[in-house]
C-alpha cells in the first residue's frame, strides 16, 4: 500500500521517520529500510477536516498476503465530506484478514486535488494484526514531492492543512516487512529531525506508538483551536445581530474581509468558513422554530454573498481601460492613469444645441471659486445647501469629457470598498446596450438579472429593499422613445413590460421609488428627461488647468519634457481650451510624444489644424510600421492609405451635414469603407457597439471625437477642392470636368465663401470645421500633407487675403461666440495682429482716452474672455458709458461681480442688462449700479428678469439712481419671488419715503425673501417709516442681519417704533446703524428696553452723528460691558447737539483757505474769500503754490461727513482734491476736475458741469439770482460720495453725486476760470456754518 508522508510545522518524534523539506531545503528522494518489525502493524487513516478540494484516488492496486488475525473493515461517517472525493479503479485489492478497519474522514478542509496514481505496493504477509494509519497533514508545506521511494517503516499521511500546491506522489513501491512509519506534525520538534535506525527493540516501538497515538501536546492544540473557533463563532456571531436588525442596510461593511485582498486565497477560505457558520445558524433558528429570523438572515447573508459577487465581477470589467480608443493599444489600469475631473453643481434648464467647443470655451474661463465642485467620491453625496436627499442626479457634459470614465471610476470604487459603503448595490448600464433590447419584455427583475446574473440567487429583494443605485450612462445616444406622459404606470417588480416603460417607471420613481439614478448625457439630449424627475444637475467641465498638468506628468516621466509641454500647451490659446477635454489631451499627448521623440528640437504644433494633421500623421506611421510591416522612413501616405483618408473624410463631411454622430455599416459602404481596414485606423475611427449576450445587434460607429469629424471633413473638403476643382459648400455642385485649381481668385473664393457659410449657422455648427478649413490654407500644414495634395500651394497671398477678410466680418455686429471663432479663425492662419495691437492700448492705459474700432472692440472683448479669471468687472477701467457697456456685456456675462457705477444708462442699456441676467450661462453674483441714474423705468425692466429661475444675482446696489416708491414695488415682487436670491440690496440715497419702504416691507416678509443686508441710508424717511420696519424684523420667517438707516431724520419717536421689532424674539438682527438719525437719550433708552428683552443679536450699533448724551451713552456702554448681552460695538462719535439739524447740514463744518497753495493772483480775504486780480500778490514763494491755473486748496484735510457750503459769483469751479493735485504745468493734468485727483463742479449762470478725469457733463440748470449763486458739498468719505446741491433759502437741490473711493483725505478746493472771463469780476467764498 502506498505510504505518504508530509512536511509538518514542528518536528518528529525520536521514533518517526521524516522526510520533508525546511526553509528550502529539499529532500527529492530517501530510501528507509530496516528490520523486519517483531510487533503489531498497523496503518491507520485519520480525519481530513482540513482538505478542501477533492481527493482523487487513481488506478490504486493493492496487494497484501492473507493474515492470519481478525480483520475488520470500518467505514465511519462521512457527514461533513465535501462533494467530489473520488476514488476510482481500487481493483485489486484483497482484504482477507480476519479482522481490519480502515476509516476514512472528513475532507472539510481539502484545498486543490491530490492526484495518486499508479501505485503499486507489496509487502509480505504479516504475522500480525494490521492497521494502516493516515495522519493529519496540517502542517504539510507546498510542492513536496516523493519519487520512488523504499522504505520499511510505519507510515502516517496527516490532514492537509497548510498545503498550497498539489502533492504528486507518483510511481512509489514500498516492499518491507510489518512494519509501521509515521510521520508526525513538527510542533514538537525541539533538537531537529530524529532518524530511525536499525535495530530497534519491541519495547521502543511500543513506546513510539504512544507517542504516535497519544502526543502529550495535544490537548494545548484543541484548547487553542477551541479558543480561536470561539472567538470566530462570537464574531459572526455579531455581524449576525446586524444582519437582523430590522433597519439594518449596510451589507458593504459585511462583504469587505479584514485586511486581506478581496480576491486573496485566505480571504476566500474565510468566506467560506463564513458561510458555512451562517448555515449552521440558519439551521440552528430552524431547530428554534425562528423561521421569521431564519428566512431573514439567509436573505440577507444571498445578499451579502451577491455584492460580493458583482463587486468582483464590476472591478474585473472596470479596472483596465483603452484611452482614447476602446480596443487597440494597451490597457491601462484606472486607477493609475484617471485623473480628477473638474465637476460643479449645473443648472437644470432648456436645451443647449451650440456647437460643443463653444460650450467648453465659455465655462474654461469661469472662476473655480464661484462655483461648487464636485469630486469623484461625493457624486452622490447632497450638496450642503440642499435639505433632501438627491434621488435623480443627472450629469451633464461635452461629448469626450470624461463622463463614462467618471462613471466608470466611481463604480471601481465602489467595487474596490474604497467609497459609497452606504450603498449596497450598483447597477451601470449604457443606453447602447439597452437600445437593442427595444422589442424586447423584461420585468424589473428579469431586466436587471439580465445584465448582473450574479444576484440572482438574491432575487428581487436583493434591490427591492436595499440601498440601490442604477446608472444609465450616454441618454444622448437613447433610441428608446421614453415618453413620461403616455407610458403605463408601472408598480410591480415582477411584471413584464418593454424596457422604454421599465426606463420611464423607474426615473419617475413609481417603480423603485427608494432607489437613486445618476443618468449621463451631452447637454443637447438633457431635455428628454423632464426637469421635474431631477432632483440635481453637475457638470462635467473636463479638466480645469492643474488637472491638465497633472494629466501630463503621468503621462510623461521626464520632468524636463512635461514643463516643456505645459508652457507649450499655454501659448496657445485653442489648444489650451481644448484640453479642457481629456481626449484632446491624449491627441496632444500621443502627437507632442510623437514629435520630441522623432527630432530633437523639432518645431511643436501652435494650433489646432497643425495638432490634428500631425496626429493624422502618427496613425499613418503605425499603419505603415504595425500593418504594412513598412519603415519609418518610408513616405506616409500609400495609395491605401490615401484612399482610407478620402473615405474617412467623405463619410465624416456627409454626416456632419446631416448632423450624424453616429453611423451605420451601410453609411460606410456608400463610402466605400472596408470596416475591417477601417479598424486599422482604431486613433481615428472605432466601432464601439458590440454583440452582447447573443442579441442581434447591428453595429454602430463613430469618431473618437466630434472635433475628429470636423477635422476630417474640412480636409475631404479642401483635397476635394484643390484636387478635382469641386466645392462641396456650394448647394449647386457644378458638372465640368475635375482639374486641380491653380488660380488664386477662386481659392479666395472658396475661403470666403466657407467663412459666410459658417456665420449663417446660428448654432455654431461649422465653428470647428471652419477653423480646419483656414488652417488648411497654410502653406506649412499643406507640406505636412504632402502626398495628399496633389499641388501645394507656393505663396501666402490667399492666407492673407482670408486674414483681411475675417478682420472686416469681426468689425460687423455678429454675436459674442461668432466674434471670438473668428478670432481662433486668425489663430489658426497665425495671425494675432489685430489682438496684439488691442492688447497695447491695454497695456498703455489709454484705452479710455483712444476711440476703439468695432474690430478692435471685439479684440477686447476676446482679451478680457482669454483671461484666467473675469472675477471682478470694472467698467470704468475701460470706458465709463453706456456705449462701453453694450460693447463689453460678454464680459459682464462671464464676471463674478461687475462694478458698473457712473455709468448713464439709458432704458437701452437697462433692457440689454435684463436680458443677460436672465441668460442660463450667466454668472453675475454682485452687481453695482450706483449713480447710474436709470430711474424707475430702467428698474421696472430690470426687475421682471431678477425673477428667471436663471438670475444668480445675490448683490445689488442703487444707491443714487433717482429712484422713487415706485421701484420699491417692482423690489417688492422680486423679493417674493421664489427663485430670487437677492441677499443684500443697498438703496441708499433715493427718495424712497415712507410708501416706499411700506411696499418694500411687503416682500421682505415674504417666505421666499432671502435679504440679509438692507441699506436705506438717506432715503427721505421719517418716523411714520419706523413701524413697516419693524414689523420685518417682528417677522417668523426673516432673515434680516444688518439694516443701515442712516441719515434719514427717524428721530426718537421712530426709533421707538422700531424697537418694538429689535426685542421680539424672532429678530435676528446683528447690525443697525442709526447715524445722523436726530436722536437723543430718549432713543437709548428705547434701545435699552429692546436689549433686554432680546440680548441674543444685536452685536453692532451705530449712533455716531447724534445727540444721545452722557446718560444715554452710559446706558449702552452697561450692556456693551455686561457678559449677557451679544452687544460687542457701540459707536457715539462725532455727538453734539448741532447734529440735531435736519438733512445734511447736520454735518456743518466750518473751513479756511490755505493761502500757501493759492496763485499768486488770487487775492484771499479773512481766508474764506478769494478773487482774482490782474497782478500778482506779495506772496511768499511755496512749492506748493498752484503756478498756471487759479486756483486754491483749503487747509481742512477731510474724513468722515462733512457738509460746506460756497457763495460764487462769474465763473468759478467748487470741489474737493487730493493734496498730492499738480501745481505745476499749463495742461489738465494740474487742473481741478481734469485728472483722477479732483473732483469738481463748474458754476455759471445757466448751467453746472461736474468734471473728472477731464471729463465733464453739462447740466442745465438757470441760476434764480443771475450771476450769483451758492453751492453746497456735502462729502461721505466711507461711502466714497462728494454730493452737489443748489441752495436755496428753504431747501437743497440736488444737482451730481461723484462716486468713487477715496484712498486718503480730500481738501475743499476753488478755482477762478478767469481764462474765459478776462476783465470780470470773479470770486468764491466760504459760506460761515452754525455749529450751534
Amino acid at each position: 500500500m502506498e505510504k505518504r508522508a508530509e512536511h509538518t510545522e514542528e518536528g518528529l518524534s525520536s521514533s518517526q521517520s521524516i522526510v520533508g523539506r525546511d526553509d528550502g531545503y529539499h529532500a527529492a528522494e530517501r530510501v528507509q529500510q530496516r528490520p523486519r518489525s517483531p510487533v503489531q502493524s498497523c496503518v491507520s487513516l485519520k480525519s481530513d477536516q482540513s482538505m478542501e478540494p477533492p481527493l482523487l484516488f487513481k488506478d490504486r492496486v493493492q496487494q497484501r498476503p492473507r493474515s492470519p488475525v481478525q480483520s475488520c473493515v470500518s467505514l465511519k461517517s462521512d457527514q461533513s465530506m465535501d462533494p467530489k472525493f473520488l476514488f476510482k479503479h481500487r481493483d485489486s485489492r484483497t482484504l482477507q484478514r480476519s479482522q481490519s478497519w480502515e476509516s476514512l474522514k472528513s475532507d472539510w478542509s481539502m484545498e486543490p486535488p491530490f492526484h495518486f496514481k499508479h501505485r503499486v505496493q507489496q509487502r509480505p504477509r504479516s504475522p500480525v494484526q494490521s492497521c494502516v494509519s493516515l495522519k493529519s497533514d496540517q502542517s504539510m508545506d507546498p510542492k513536496f514531492l516523493f519519487k520512488h521511494r523504499r522504505s520499511q517503516s510505519w507510515e502516517s499521511l496527516k490532514s492537509y492543512w497548510s498545503m498550497e500546491p498539489p502533492f504528486h506522489f507518483k510511481h512509489r513501491i514500498v516492499q518491507r516487512p510489518p512494519s509501521c512509519e509515521s510521520l508526525k506534525s513538527d510542533w514538537s520538534m525541539e533538537a531537529g529531525p530524529v532518524s530511525f535506525t536499525c535495530g530497534q527493540t519491541s519495547n521502543q516501538s511500543d513506546q513510539q506508538r504512544s507517542e504516535v497515538i497519544c502526543p502529550t501536546y495535544q490537548g494545548s492544540v484543541l484548547a487553542l483551536l477551541e479558543k480561536k473557533m470561539v472567538a470566530f463563532v462570537k464574531k459572526e456571531l455579531k455581524v449576525f445581530t446586524r444582519l437582523l436588525s430590522p433597519d439594518y442596510q449596510d451589507f458593504s461593511s459585511e462583504s469587505r474581509d479584514d485586511g486581506a485582498e478581496v480576491d486573496s486565497e485566505e480571504a476566500e477560505q474565510c468566506r467560506s468558513s463564513k458561510e458555512a457558520l451562517a448555515k449552521f445558524a440558519i439551521h440552528f433558528l430552524r431547530m428554534m422554530k425562528r423561521n421569521d429570523l431564519a428566512e431573514c438572515l439567509q436573505l440577507r447573508t444571498s445578499a451579502v454573498r451577491c455584492q460580493y459577487k458583482l463587486k468582483s465581477n464590476l472591478k474585473e470589467k472596470y479596472q483596465c481601460v483603452f484611452e482614447g480608443i476602446t480596443k487597440a493599444g494597451t490597457p491601462a489600469l484606472l486607477n493609475q492613469i484617471y485623473t480628477e475631473l473638474y465637476i460643479t453643481e449645473g443648472e437644470a434648464g432648456g436645451v443647449n444645441d451650440e456647437h460643443e467647443v463653444r460650450q467648453i470655451e465659455i465655462p474654461s474661463r469661469k472662476p473655480a471659486r464661484l462655483e461648487t465642485t464636485i469630486s469623484c467620491k461625493d457624486i452622490f453625496q447632497p450638496l450642503p445647501a440642499r435639505d433632501r436627499q438627491v434621488r435623480t442626479l443627472m450629469t451633464k457634459g461635452v461629448a469626450g469629457i470624461g463622463k463614462t470614465v467618471l462613471t466608470q471610476k466611481v463604480t471601481l470604487n465602489w467595487a474596490e470598498n474604497k467609497t459609497h459603503h452606504r450603498i449596497q448595490f450598483i447597477f451601470p448600464f449604457t443606453f447602447r446596450e439597452l437600445n437593442v433590447l427595444k422589442e424586447k419584455r423584461f420585468s424589473l427583475v428579469e431586466f436587471v438579472h439580465h445584465f448582473f446574473h450574479e444576484i440572482k440567487e438574491a432575487g428581487s429583494c436583493s434591490f427591492e429593499d436595499s440601498n440601490v443605485v442604477f446608472i444609465f450612462d450616454g441618454l444622448d445616444e437613447c433610441r428608446l422613445p421614453l415618453d413620461f406622459d403616455n407610458n403605463p404606470t408601472l408598480t410591480d417588480v415582477t411584471e413584464s413590460v418593454s424596457v422604454d416603460v421599465l426606463l420611464t417607471n423607474i426615473i419617475t420613481g413609481k417603480l423603485l421609488p427608494n432607489a437613486r439614478l445618476w443618468i449621463t448625457t451631452r447637454p443637447a439630449a438633457a431635455n428628454q428627461i423632464p426637469a421635474k424627475y431631477v432632483d440635481m444637475v453637475t457638470e462635467v467641465r473636463g479638466f480645469n488647468d492643474p488637472q491638465k498638468e497633472e494629466y501630463f506628468r503621468k503621462r510623461f516621466s521626464d520632468e524636463k519634457q512635461v514643463r516643456k509641454i505645459i508652457a507649450h500647451i499655454k501659448k496657445s490659446r485653442s489648444v489650451h481650451i481644448m484640453c479642457h477635454i481629456p481626449v484632446f489631451c491624449w491627441i496632444t499627448a500621443t502627437v507632442l510624444e510623437e514629435v520630441i521623440k522623432t527630432k530633437e528640437g523639432a518645431r511643436l504644433p501652435k494650433n489646432l489644424t497643425e495638432m490634428y494633421i500631425h496626429f493624422l500623421v502618427v496613425q499613418a506611421k503605425l499603419k505603415n510600421v504595425k500593418y504594412d510591416k513598412r519603415s519609418e522612413t518610408d513616405p506616409h501616405w500609400s495609395p491605401e492609405s490615401r484612399k482610407m483618408i478620402e473615405s474617412l473624410g467623405k463619410l465624416a463631411f456627409e454626416q456632419l451635414q446631416k448632423g450624424n454622430l453616429i453611423f451605420y455599416e451601410s453609411d460606410l459602404t456608400e463610402c466605400g469603407i472596408d470596416i475591417r481596414s477601417a479598424s486599422v485606423y482604431s486613433g481615428v475611427f472605432t466601432e464601439f457597439f458590440r454583440e452582447e449576450k447573443g442579441l442581434y445587434q447591428e453595429k454602430m460607429f463613430c469618431f473618437i471625437h466630434l472635433s475628429v469629424q470636423e477635422f476630417l471633413a474640412a480636409l475631404h473638403v479642401h483635397l476635394t477642392f484643390f484636387n478635382t476643382g469641386v466645392n462641396l459648400l456650394e448647394t449647386q455642385l457644378t458638372t465640368q470636368r475635375p482639374k486641380p485649381v491653380t488660380d488664386k481668385a477662386k481659392a479666395k473664393l472658396f475661403y470666403q465663401a466657407a467663412v459666410v457659410k459658417a456665420l449663417e449657422s446660428p448654432n455654431g455648427h461649422l465653428d470647428l470645421f471652419l477653423r480646419f478649413l483656414l488652417g488648411l490654407s497654410v502653406q506649412n500644414n499643406q507640406t505636412l500633407l504632402h502626398g495628399l495634395m496633389k499641388q501645394i500651394q507656393r505663396s501666402s497671398q490667399i492666407s492673407q487675403e482670408a486674414v483681411l477678410f475675417i478682420k472686416e466680418k469681426i468689425s460687423q455686429s455678429f454675436s459674442t461666440e461668432m466674434t471670438i471663432n473668428l478670432f481662433h479663425c486668425l489663430f489658426e492662419l497665425n495671425d494675432q495682429s489685430l489682438v496684439d495691437e488691442t492688447q497695447r492700448f491695454l497695456s498703455s492705459g489709454n484705452l479710455r482716452q483712444d476711440r476703439l474700432s468695432p474690430a478692435q472692440w471685439s479684440a477686447l472683448v476676446f482679451i478680457l474672455l482669454s483671461e484666467k479669471e473675469v472675477d471682478v468687472f470694472d467698467l470704468k477701467k475701460f470706458s465709463p458709458s453706456e456705449e462701453g457697456l453694450l460693447r463689453l456685456l460678454p464680459v459682464v456675462k462671464v464676471s463674478r461681480k461687475s462694478l458698473l457705477s457712473g455709468c448713464i444708462l439709458s432704458k437701452t442699456g437697462c433692457t440689454a442688462l435684463a436680458s443677460l441676467l436672465r441668460s442660463q450661462s450667466c454668472l453675475l453674483r454682485e452687481l453695482d449700479l450706483s449713480y447710474t441714474e436709470m430711474q424707475d423705468s430702467g428698474l421696472t425692466v430690470l426687475s421682471d428678469n431678477m425673477t428667471s429661475e436663471h438670475c444668480k444675482l445675490e448683490v445689488l446696489r442703487l444707491n443714487g439712481c433717482k429712484l422713487t416708491s415706485r421701484s420699491c414695488c417692482a423690489l417688492s415682487s422680486v423679493l417674493s419671488s421664489q427663485f430670487s436670491k437677492l441677499k443684500e440690496l443697498d438703496l441708499s440715497n433715493n427718495s424712497l419715503k415712507r410708501e416706499g419702504v411700506v411696499s418694500l416691507s411687503t416682500g421682505l416678509q415674504s417666505p421666499h425673501c432671502k435679504m440679509e443686508i438692507l441699506k436705506c441710508s438717506g432715503c427721505n424717511l421719517f418716523s411714520d417709516s419706523c413701524d413697516a420696519l419693524a414689523s420685518v424684523l417682528r417677522c417668523q420667517s426673516s432673515s434680516l442681519r444688518e439694516l443701515d438707516l442712516s441719515n434719514n431724520d427717524l428721530q426718537d419717536s421712530g426709533v421707538h417704533l422700531l424697537a418694538t421689532g429689535l426685542q421680539s424674539s424672532h429678530c435676528v438682527l446683528e447690525t443697525l446703524s442709526l447715524s445722523g438719525c436726530l436722536l437723543t437719550e430718549n432713543s437709548c433708552t428705547s434701545l435699552v428696553s429692546a436689549l433686554i428683552s432680546n440680548p441674543h443679536h444685536l452685536r453692532e450699533l451705530d449712533l455716531s452723528y447724534n445727540h444721545p448724551g452722557a446718560s444715554g451713552m452710559n446706558a449702552l456702554c452697561d450692556k456693551q460691558k455686561d457678559p449677557n448681552y451679544k452687544l460687542d460695538i457701540v459707536r457715539t462719535d462725532y455727538a453734539g447737539v448741532h447734529r440735531l439739524k435736519p438733512g445734511v447740514k447736520k454735518y456743518a463744518c466750518q473751513l479756511s483757505l490755505d493761502s500757501a497753495t493759492a496763485h499768486p493772483r488770487l487775492c484771499l480775504f479773512d481766508n474764506n474769500t478769494v478773487t482774482d486780480e490782474d497782478e500778482d500778490q506779495p506772496y511768499a514763494k511755496k512749492e506748493d503754490r498752484f503756478q498756471f491755473w487759479y486756483q486754491v486748496l483749503c487747509s481742512d484735510a477731510l474724513r468722515g461727513r462733512c457738509y460746506w457750503e460756497v457763495a460764487w459769483m462769474g465763473l468759478v469751479s467748487v470741489g474737493v482734491a487730493y493734496s498730492g493735485t499738480r501745481r505745476t504745468g499749463r495742461g489738465e493734468e494740474s487742473m481741478l476736475g481734469g485728472n483722477t485727483c479732483s473732483w469738481t463742479l463748474d458754476c455759471s449762470a445757466d448751467h453746472y458741469c461736474p468734471w473728472h478725469q477731464n471729463k465733464g457733463t453739462s447740466i442745465q440748470k438757470p441760476i434764480p439770482d443771475g450771476t450769483n449763486g451758492r453751492v453746497g458739498l456735502y462729502l461721505d468719505w466711507s461711502a466714497g460720495t462728494i454730493s452737489f446741491y443748489a441752495v436755496s433759502s428753504d431747501r437743497l437741490e440736488h444737482i451730481h453725486t461723484f462716486y468713487c473711493s477715496f484712498t486718503e483725505p480730500v481738501y475743499p478746493a476753488l478755482r477762478i476760470r478767469s481764462e474765459f472771463t478776462y476783465g470780470c469780476c470773479n470770486s468764491v467764498s466760504l459760506c460761515p456754518m452754525d455749529q450751534d
